[in-house]
């Protein structure tokens, strides 16, 4: 699943292509995807887009009627193509631009979404009780203590759940569990201030190196351009089961935490 850097990098790579262009249609050929895409679509039509960002792993294409909501899904990919370009088996919607380009969104297993809204964003039900972004002053090692008091739950489970902060997916979870060693099982409510605040700084150095790297390369993810992202090179345990810890050298092992693949060094990260 594209995680927070990999929709960021989507983001930045589709935003020169849509900024103050007039949108003069919609084409949906697909509209069962994770919610069926409403009728309402059609609003978008000869609007203007005012602004591409981004909320948690939701793309949002501002206008001044209201706002077209993306979720790329597990596989979804949006590319930049001219309105010539073939569609392809699994080319569900195209945002056709009045200067010829089109945003065209594929998504193998349709677990997406492209919603519109017209009302505030911050009462949208998917959007309204999100934590903060983790690349903002908002997110702390005091919101995460505050968050965590009398929490039983795993660490690793805890900085992935949207309430707390958004965004800190299971690769990037791993990542910096890792670099702050803390074993990703140590339950929440056991972590002091002083051990919050190296995490929540390697959460927003794992993230921003990512992003900064164009996101991770997974099966079903590539850039906008079209081109792989670089994260992967660089990852120091996810996907790394059995092969020499980056820093001991020790065998990195695995395991299951809230049905998710779990990679830690058992010496770097010791559950104390």
């Amino acid at each position: 699943m594209p995680e927070l850097p990999e929709v960021e990098t989507s983001r930045r790579g589709i935003a020169p292509y849509l900024l103050h262009q007039c949108v003069s249609d919609v084409i949906v050929r697909q509209r069962k995807l994770r919610w069926p895409i409403p009728e309402t679509i059609a609003h978008l039509n000869e609007q203007v887009i005012d602004a591409v960002e981004r909320r948690a792993k939701y793309l949002l294409l501002k206008t001044k009627a209201g706002v077209c909501i993306i979720h790329l899904g597990m596989s979804g990919s949006l590319r930049i193509v001219d309105k010539s370009t073939p569609v392809g088996k699994h080319d569900h919607v195209d945002w056709c631009l009045a200067n010829g380009n089109v945003l065209r969104l594929c998504d193998p297993r349709r677990f997406g979404a492209v919603l519109w809204w017209e009302l505030p964003l911050e009462v949208h039900p998917l959007l309204s009780k999100l934590g903060p972004e983790p690349l903002t002053d908002a997110f702390n090692a005091k919101r995460l203590y505050q968050c965590s008091r009398g929490r039983t739950l795993a660490v690793k489970q805890f900085i992935m759940d949207n309430a707390v902060v958004v965004g800190v997916g299971n690769i990037y979870a791993n990542e910096a569990l890792f670099h702050a060693g803390i074993h990703p099982k140590l339950s929440a409510g056991q972590i002091g201030l002083k051990r919050y605040e190296k995490l929540a700084w390697e959460i927003k150095a794992v993230l921003t190196e990512a992003i900064k790297q164009g996101g991770t390369t997974l099966r079903d993810f590539s850039k906008a351009d079209g081109k792989p992202g670089y994260f992967k090179q660089e990852l120091a345990v996810y996907g790394r089961d059995g092969l020499a810890c980056p820093v001991c050298g020790c065998q990195i092992q695995s395991m299951r935490i809230g049905q998710r693949n779990t990679f830690y060094c058992p010496n770097c990260q010791k559950r104390r």
